[in-house]
């Protein structure tokens, strides 16, 4: 059984494995100019995206089934959903770069 702590645990695990895969790829593509880190961050945009979307939905799932995690379970989900807002800004920003 999870308990409250190990539900949030797992939104900020998830949440910071792809904020800093992201940030690896952007930064290590506008220090080295390297394409390989543009591909491999436009690729951890797809699959890191349904990654995200599948783990969002087995914790809505648990949320579901144990009601007394459920505000845990919430609050795991809102903070794994801040990527989006990140991924997105650093699409654009990726798109700018390689159009240079």
């Amino acid at each position: 059984m999870l308990t409250d702590q190990s539900v949030i645990t797992l939104g900020k695990s998830v949440f910071w494995l792809f904020f800093i895969l992201g940030n690896i790829s952007m930064i290590g593509y506008i220090i080295s100019k390297n394409d390989e880190f543009a591909v491999g961050g436009f690729m951890l945009l797809i699959f890191g995206s349904m990654i995200n979307l599948l783990i969002v939905a087995a914790i809505l799932v648990y949320a579901w089934i144990d009601i007394h995690r459920r505000s845990a379970c919430m609050k795991a989900v809102m903070i794994i959903l801040i990527n989006i807002p990140i991924a997105i800004l650093y699409f654009f920003i990726g798109i700018s770069i390689l159009t240079f």
